[in-house]
């Protein structure tokens, strides 16, 4: 028999220290997301940043004369988070064939605020960090396809102006509005009920 049970005891993954990269990766997360935290109330500089950027980026693109591919995917992206950030964050059209509420306002007309799809938030920091992408993109000549550049800024007009269409469309057909920002005051409501109590006193 063996004596010896506890002596081959294999060590516990939880009690192994991480390694150095490790650490310095969590690290670096943790002072990545800290930043973040603190630029998120700052909406003017932040896009002010993400317009520094961008000109960057169509700087560098006009100077090489080339990588017009990695442009259209960039504004195709940028598009589709842009139709994201206008959406509701539940479609109206879904609610009604769940027989459910409207996502702006309840049974009883009470206002509810709308959600986006897409947050603010979100939506600044995938569109700087696509720029920033494309922007280390270009430095790689792999992706500088030779292409007709007219052609894909023509299909990538016809798309937006098809999405963007469709979008209004969407907006007025389910009456809600992605840049109000507060709730809505009624002042003429307002006005005619205060004269309609003063003529009954």
């Amino acid at each position: 028999m063996d004596g010896g049970h506890g002596a081959d005891v294999a060590p516990n993954e939880d009690d192994t220290e991480p390694l150095p990269v490790v650490k310095w990766r969590r690290k670096l997360a943790m002072k990545f997301q800290y930043h973040l935290d603190r630029a998120a109330p700052h909406v003017l500089r932040r896009w002010l940043l993400t317009l520094a950027v961008a000109t960057l980026y169509v700087s560098r693109v006009l100077y090489v004369q080339g990588f017009y591919v990695v442009s259209y995917g960039l504004a195709t992206y940028v598009l589709n988070l842009l139709i994201g950030f206008l959406s509701p964050k539940v479609d109206p059209e879904l609610e009604v064939l769940d027989g459910a509420l409207s996502p702006t306002r309840r049974s009883s007309d009470e206002y509810k605020p709308f959600i986006r799809r897409v947050p603010e938030f979100k939506f600044w920091y995938s569109v700087t960090k696509a720029f920033l992408v494309s922007f280390m993109m270009t430095f790689i000549s792999v992706l500088d396809v030779p292409v007709f550049w007219p052609i894909l800024s023509s299909y990538w007009i016809f798309l937006f102006v098809l999405t963007t269409k469709r979008q209004v469309v969407h907006m007025f057909k389910h009456k809600y509005n992605p840049f109000r920002t507060g709730k809505p005051k009624y002042y003429r409501r307002e006005l005619s009920a205060s004269s309609s109590d003063m003529t009954s006193n």
